[in-house]
C-alpha cells in the first residue's frame, strides 16, 4: 500500500477491521457464542463484543470526549461486554462493530496524528498513538478469531 503515514496506518487498522467482520460472518448465534477454550467468555462473540467496547474507548471516550457509559458496568463485571454478547444476536454484534469503527473513523479523520490528549490525567496521547495501538489491539483479537472460527467451523484464512 502506498501513501503518506495516515494513509498506511488508517489502512492497516481497517484491514484488521475486515479481518474480523469476515471471521464473524456466516455464523449462527450458537456458533459465535460457542466455548472452545478454558474461559467461557472468549467466543467469537465475546471478541466482537470487546473490540466494539476498544473502539469505543479509545476513540469516542479518550480521544473526542465523550461520556463512557461502560465505566459503572465495567467496575462492577470488568468482563461485562463479553457476558453481554453471549447474550447478544451476532448479527446485532456485528452491526454495533461496524457503526462504532464508522464513528472512530471520522473522529481520526477530523484530527491531526500530531494532535494530543491528556490520557486520565497522567501523560499525552497523540492520535498517532492510539491508531498503532488500535491496529495492535485489533491484530491481536483478530488473531483469536482466526483460530475461533477455525475451531467452530474449519474456516482458515485471512
Amino acid at each position: 500500500m502506498a501513501g503518506d503515514e495516515r494513509t498506511q496506518l488508517t489502512g492497516f487498522l481497517d484491514f484488521q477491521r475486515a479481518s474480523v467482520l469476515w471471521k464473524c460472518s456466516g455464523l449462527t448465534d450458537e456458533r459465535a457464542r460457542r466455548v472452545h477454550l478454558p474461559s467461557e467468555l472468549t467466543t467469537v462473540a465475546g471478541l466482537l463484543g470487546h473490540l466494539t467496547l476498544v473502539e469505543d474507548y479509545w476513540f469516542g471516550i479518550v480521544l473526542d470526549g465523550r461520556p463512557d457509559r461502560w465505566a459503572e458496568v465495567l467496575e462492577r463485571d470488568r468482563d461485562a461486554e463479553f457476558r453481554r454478547a453471549l447474550e447478544t444476536p451476532i448479527e446485532q454484534l456485528t452491526a454495533e462493530y461496524q457503526a462504532e469503527t464508522e464513528r472512530s473513523r471520522a473522529v481520526v479523520a477530523a484530527r491531526s496524528f500530531d494532535d494530543t490528549v491528556l490520557f486520565k490525567g497522567e501523560q499525552d496521547l497523540t492520535v498517532r498513538w492510539v491508531v498503532a495501538h488500535m491496529i495492535e489491539e485489533t491484530a491481536r483479537h483478530a488473531g483469536h478469531l482466526d483460530l475461533l472460527r477455525e475451531l467452530t467451523d474449519g474456516l482458515t484464512g485471512e
